[in-house]
């Protein structure tokens, strides 16, 4: 057993108040997003997202493409494990840790899928290669071996070329619309910030935690 009692940090880069946060989450996120992308060049739409599939839980990177009012989009194979789980159950959850500014967000919503025509002027935007990618990728389903993977790569990226490549179907997006957002701001003493905004049926309420 490795012990890692002794590895901590102190938290001090900043401080998240009621008076100072705004009536929307959108708004706190946006800005905090800014911030965190204006900092780090590596994958920066970086999020987890966590399914429940047959009363299994899963976590996993994904990519945020777009946020707004409507909610926050990524774009998978609807036929992969996370796929699975949310045609089973769309009650998911996202994390944002922002390890520069001693941030996380949490999200807590339900995932809906975009409509084909969202999801094709996506597709149409990736580049050719990543369009090939999602094609021949059975994502989540075993292969033999990397070489098999290869060549179907190979031989539909040359297809590609010349006939051009349409969206799949088992190909798109989701949105996850938020009925809760949790803001943590790291704090001196472990005496953490946390604000969180819950959907209520006249907007927004804002509440603190316990840190």
């Amino acid at each position: 057993m490795n012990n890692l009692h002794d590895d901590r940090k102190e938290y001090c880069s900043g401080e998240l108040l009621e008076s100072t946060a705004p009536k929307s989450p959108l708004e706190l996120f946006e800005a905090w997003f800014s911030e965190h992308r204006g900092s780090t060049e590596i994958d920066s739409t970086a999020m987890t997202l966590a399914t429940v599939h047959q009363g299994q839980p899963s976590a996993r990177i994904v990519l945020l493409k777009s946020f707004g009012p409507e909610g926050l989009e990524f774009f998978t194979n609807y036929n992969s494990q996370k796929g699975q789980a949310i045609s089973e159950n769309p009650s998911v959850a996202l994390l944002f840790f922002w390890p520069n500014q001693e941030r996380q967000v949490r999200v807590l919503g339900h995932a809906v899928r975009l409509t084909a025509a969202e999801n094709d002027a996506y597709f149409q935007s990736r580049p050719l290669e990543s369009r090939v990618g999602a094609v021949v990728s059975h994502q989540s389903a075993p292969v033999a071996d990397r070489a098999v993977l290869e060549e179907r790569f190979a031989q539909e990226l040359e297809r590609a070329k010349s006939h051009g490549i349409k969206c799949p179907e088992h190909w798109g997006g989701y949105r996850v619309v938020p009925q809760q957002w949790e803001f943590w701001q790291g704090r001196p003493s472990r005496l953490h910030d946390r604000l969180v905004y819950s959907l209520g049926k006249d907007g927004w309420n804002l509440e603190r935690l316990n840190p």
